[in-house]
């Protein structure tokens, strides 16, 4: 299994805006699309303003496809702006679990 996540620093104070227009309306299209939401979180202490979900995917090819149909679903094209000037900077990583990790089942052979 492959985890990406990923993470957003958002405008001083826009979180509560973020999460409103996801979990309204984003959150549906996504998990429509990407599937396996593992968790949605935003930071409470230590760097503010974050937002940070991880998705699991079964290989990179499956991710590959999934976030392609995301892009190209018309009613994405149109959420985008609503969280796309609220979003400072993204980083995303993808993370393999180690063997020992209680989520993932153990890294990919």
């Amino acid at each position: 299994m492959y985890y990406e996540i990923r993470t957003y620093r958002l405008k001083n104070g826009g979180i509560p805006e973020y999460l409103k227009a996801v979990g309204e309306e984003g959150i549906a299209i996504q998990k429509r699309h990407l599937g396996n939401l593992v968790g949605y979180f935003s930071s409470e202490i230590g760097p503010v303003n974050e937002i940070v979900h991880i998705w699991g995917f079964t290989g990179l090819d499956d991710r590959q496809a999934r976030r392609a149909r995301l892009a190209a679903d018309p009613e994405w094209q149109a959420f985008l702006p609503k969280i796309r000037d609220l979003i400072v900077t993204a980083e995303n990583k993808i993370m393999t679990p180690a063997a020992f990790s209680p989520i993932g089942g153990g890294a990919p052979a």
